[in-house]
């Protein structure tokens, strides 16, 4: 038995020894992916997907369910903690959403009304792609960003302010839909760019409690799809819990720069190795 969306089958006699043996890898990518995203706040789970199509051999389609999954369900103590410290602007999640979730929805629709052709596998793995090169680069230019948004603030009256924060959260229910990347670093950056002045407690906090519910309605909708690889997920998930404890801890030792550095020449690597 071999997982779903792999593309190697192996012989009967091997299965069980190969399925023990990629569940502790599983186990051990889960804690390395859990420990980045414990050191970043944002962006590390992005390498998940390039992850489970490289070392786990999935398709795209079933990476990007199962990341989806990843994402929503290690998220929420995060998002937790976050409103109990009153860290969630809910106003601006609420605006989030109601551009994110109904794009999120048609997506999948659209996926559901044509089936996942060839032409929608293409498209998954290139928003991939851009994706991975995005969020590199989100990380990679934070206090641009911040710069920028500041400049930006005397030109976006309240009624634009709020338009545009719909229609941020409408092009993240995309990009999330066809990536699952996005809702980290992405929304992240957007936010500040809109909000410059939000403190960076709230700033991180509001995008997590955004997070939450758009990578979960769209991993719902990859699951009806049949794009979940549950067994895997939950191998990543063991392993995740302890990873990310254990990251938030290293956050105070290691320089930010060098972290920052290393996450976006991975994402760098990974979005151009997917593109092509």
């Amino acid at each position: 038995m071999h997982r779903p969306g792999s593309r190697n089958p192996l012989p009967a006699a091997q299965v069980h020894n190969h399925t023990l043996a990629m569940d502790w890898i599983a186990i051990i990518s889960g804690f390395g992916i859990g420990a980045i995203v414990g050191m970043t706040g944002v962006g590390g789970g992005s390498l998940m997907t390039p992850l489970l199509i490289g070392v786990f051999k999935l398709n795209p389609a079933v990476a990007i369910g199962t990341d989806l999954w990843f994402a929503a369900l290690t998220k929420v103590g995060g998002s937790v903690a976050h409103h109990r410290h009153g860290h969630v602007d809910y106003r601006i999640t609420g605006l989030l959403l109601a551009g994110s979730l109904p794009a999120a929805l048609a997506t999948i629709a659209l996926m559901h009304f044509t089936g996942i052709t060839k032409g929608w596998a293409s498209a998954l793995t290139f928003s991939l792609g851009i994706a991975l090169l995005l969020t590199a680069v989100t990380v990679a230019y934070k206090q641009l960003w911040h710069a920028l948004g500041l400049r930006l603030e005397r030109w976006l009256p309240e009624r634009r302010r709020n338009a545009l924060t719909v229609a941020s959260g409408a092009l993240l229910g995309v990009l999330v839909s066809l990536s699952s990347i996005g809702a980290g670093a992405i929304g992240a950056t957007l936010i500040l760019l809109l909000y410059p002045r939000l403190p960076a407690q709230r700033l991180v906090g509001t995008d997590i409690a955004h997070a939450v519910p758009l990578t979960l309605v769209a991993g719902i909708g990859h699951a009806t799809l049949g794009h979940v690889d549950w067994p895997l997920l939950a191998a990543l998930l063991v392993g995740s819990l302890p990873g990310i404890w254990l990251g938030a801890r290293l956050t105070r030792s290691m320089p930010e720069r060098l972290v920052r550095t290393l996450l976006c020449l991975s994402l760098v690597t990974a979005g151009l190795k997917v593109i092509h």
